[in-house]
């Protein structure tokens, strides 16, 4: 077999696989969630629908500035 017909026949089956993966490849466009399906697509828990609202005071917020800081090593 000589190699132009060889070369054509890899590049035929090239392609035909490419068309192939490419006809198989299902990617999902942007969709808009209304909120009127969002109780059906999310429920909530049992247990959270009797929690109470729990407010953050000082202390908490002071708690999350430190965590958000990280760990400083000594300066020099």
């Amino acid at each position: 077999m000589k190699l132009e017909i060889a070369r054509g026949l890899f590049l035929v089956g090239a392609l035909g696989v490419a068309s192939l993966a490419a006809a198989a490849w299902h990617e999902p466009g942007p969709q808009v969630l209304s909120s009127a399906g969002l109780k059906q697509h999310c429920p909530l828990p049992p247990q959270s629908r009797g929690m109470p609202v729990v407010r953050a005071d000082g202390n908490l917020l002071l708690l999350m500035f430190g965590l958000s800081q990280g760990v400083v090593g000594p300066q020099r």
